[in-house]
């Protein structure tokens, strides 16, 4: 997607502005953003809204990156960002994002509308592990699976190769009771 059609508040057009474009059918807000209502949302238009909050150096994860690659309508209330690069940064604390300070490999991001994202088997493998720690992430694990019914097959493959994973167990659990049902 071309940054031309995204449309950020106070950037070329004020919130008001972007607002009225909104009641009167112009412009469509996805995330923090605005875009010509004739515009397909796909997962850079989606990716692309998420611009201002995942700076360089990080890549959305988790819900985020879920929704990014399709799973769900609307956005996540509480994004999630994980270290992109191996140097620390200094993340900016924010209520709407939540910021996981461990490295996602380069061979688990991919780039859409111009920011990392984690791919979708990274992601359902994250969203799997966090599960013991945050229930909320079963309901996105469910979306994911919707839009690509091997992923879990997929992360649970990935899941038993790797050793010493917090959440493994219940993750585990959950991506094979989500594999059957998509079968």
């Amino acid at each position: 997607m071309h940054p031309a059609f995204l449309y950020l508040p106070s950037g070329r057009l004020s919130l008001a502005e972007l607002s009225a474009a909104r009641i009167d059918g112009h412009v469509v807000d996805i995330g923090d953003a605005y875009f010509p209502a004739d515009l397909v949302e796909g997962p850079d238009v989606r990716a692309s809204s998420l611009a201002t909050l995942v700076r360089p150096g990080m890549a959305a994860s988790g819900p985020s990156a879920a929704w990014i690659h399709g799973a769900g309508d609307s956005p996540p209330a509480v994004h999630h960002v994980k270290r992109a690069v191996d140097r620390r940064l200094r993340a900016r604390t924010s209520t709407r994002l939540v910021f996981h300070d461990t490295v996602l490999p380069a061979s688990d991001q991919q780039s859409i509308g111009g920011i990392a994202v984690s791919t979708p088997v990274r992601t359902m493998l994250d969203l799997a592990t966090g599960l013991h720690r945050d229930p909320r992430m079963l309901p996105w694990m469910n979306l994911l699976a919707g839009v690509d019914p091997d992923l879990p097959e997929e992360a649970a493959t990935r899941l038993g190769e790797m050793q010493r994973v917090p959440g493994s167990r219940v993750g585990s659990a959950a991506l094979e009771r989500l594999a059957l049902r998509t079968r």
